[in-house]
Parts: structure tokens; C-alpha cells; sequence
């Protein structure tokens, strides 16, 4: 008598939520190159971008987890759980990359800003990038170290891919309100603005997320609080002996 191979069948419910994650990454990625087109992608396009390798390297990198990120979520959001395993390693080498990456890319600004004679401030406004990434980085891990439970995972990965989106949604600030600003590193309270956008759209898929289930998800309200206190804290740590010191200490690792 021939088995019957049986086919999971997974149910309406978790379809349409993991197919919301699927959107939100695209959402993700969306604003990550809308927000670099004006200052990065079009210039490069044109041949009028002028900048160290380094922040080439940020570029390709960064953009690569746009992409990766959009397609592990439509791995899951379709069902294919193994496929999506078996590239999250490649996700995990990605993840290295960028941090190793953005805190390179911090460096190569800190000297360009000591070039400019505001060394000083640019000590001072590298506390955004390299604890962004940072973060980053801690909660990506969080992920991975919640990869068999998939609802703590997939909301982990989501608040990662956003937690780094202040950074293009600064772009548009700068474009849009302050075009003609002097060279030289901004004021560190200046990413208030740009992590305030991001964060509304980790409440927006909370919100979404909460309609769903009745219930405000651990992974987004610790996520959420966890980064908005760490966009505030940063204002005045930026100016402290302390990370001035690091920062004068990281400035050996690149120029």
C-alpha cells in the first residue's frame, strides 16, 4: 500500500502575519535607499561621489542586508523554514560584517572631521553610528539566540533592520531642511529626529502587530523602549571624558 506524503499545512493566521513581517521588510529596505539616493546612490550614479573606500564598503555591505533581510523574510512569510535556516548562516557572517563595517565607516568620519579642524565634534558625533550598530548588533543576536521560537525572532530581526534606518531617514532631514549646512559633523541631538521617525515605525508594526494578537509583543515594547533611551542617552554621554577618550582610542584603528 503506497503512503500518502502529506504536505504541512500551516495555518491562515500565521500565513498572513508572517507575510506582514515580509512587508515590513520591504518597507525596510525601501527607506534604506530612498533615504541614501539623494547623498549617496544618485552622485555614485553620476560619477560626482567622491569618498574613501571604506564608505563604498558601507554602501555595498549595508545594502546587501536590505536585500538578504527582504529575502529571509519571504523564505519564512512562503513557508520554506529550511531554506530560511540554512541562509541565516550567511545571515550571521553579514551581520559581523556590518558592525566591523560601520564602526570603520565611524573612524574614516572622525579623521575626515579632524581634517576639517572639528576634531573635537567629530569625536563627539560618532556615538551615533557606533552604537547604532552596536545595537544593532546586540539585538540581531538576541535573534539568533531566539531562532526556534519563531514569534521572539522574527520580531527581533524586525526591530534590528529598523533600529539602523535613522541613518537614510537622516539623509532626507538634511536635504529637505538643512541643504546648504556647512561641512562638518552635526550635533549629536540632531538624530533625535531621524530615530523618532524610525521608532514610529517599529509602534506602527506593534500597533499592527498587537491588533492581531491582542497583546503588545516583549520583543517590540523592550526593543522599542531599549533603543528610543539609547537615542536620548547618547546626547549627553557624547560630550563625557569618557567617550571622548574611546573615541580618540578607536581613531588608531583607521584614517
Amino acid at each position: 500500500m503506497a503512503e500518502t506524503i502529506q504536505t504541512p499545512i500551516i495555518p491562515a493566521a500565521r500565513l498572513s502575519e508572517d507575510y506582514f513581517f515580509f512587508y515590513m521588510a520591504i518597507a525596510c529596505a525601501a527607506v534604506a535607499f530612498l533615504g541614501f539616493a539623494p547623498t549617496y546612490w544618485l552622485p555614485l550614479a553620476n560619477g560626482r561621489l567622491n569618498a574613501h573606500p571604506v564608505i563604498h564598503l558601507h554602501g555595498a555591505v549595508f545594502f546587501s542586508w536590505s536585500v538578504y533581510f527582504v529575502g529571509q523574510a519571504w523564505l519564512g512569510a512562503s513557508g520554506r523554514l529550511r531554506s530560511h535556516r540554512k541562509v541565516g548562516l550567511l545571515g550571521v557572517s553579514l551581520a559581523t560584517i556590518m558592525t566591523l563595517v560601520g564602526i570603520g565607516a565611524a573612524i574614516n568620519r572622525m579623521h575626515w572631521a579632524a581634517s576639517l579642524g572639528q576634531a573635537g565634534a567629530g569625536k563627539t558625533f560618532s556615538i551615533v553610528p557606533i552604537l547604532t550598530i552596536l545595537f544593532f548588533a546586540a539585538v540581531f543576536v538576541a535573534a539568533i539566540a531566539n531562532a526556534r521560537r519563531r514569534d521572539w525572532h522574527k520580531r527581533l530581526m524586525l526591530v534590528a533592520a529598523i533600529s539602523i534606518l535613522d541613518a537614510p531617514i537622516a539623509r532626507w532631514f538634511i536635504v529637505l531642511l538643512a541643504p546648504d549646512a556647512p561641512a562638518g559633523p552635526p550635533p549629536v541631538a540632531v538624530d533625535l529626529g531621524p530615530a523618532f521617525v524610525a521608532l514610529l515605525l517599529l509602534v506602527f508594526a506593534a500597533v499592527v502587530d498587537w491588533r492581531r494578537s491582542a497583546r503588545f509583543h516583549p520583543a517590540f515594547v523592550y526593543g522599542g523602549l531599549a533603543y528610543a533611551a539609547l537615542k536620548v542617552l547618547q546626547v549627553p554621554i557624547s560630550e563625557s571624558a569618557a567617550w571622548h577618550a574611546t573615541a580618540t582610542w578607536l581613531m588608531r584603528f583607521g584614517g
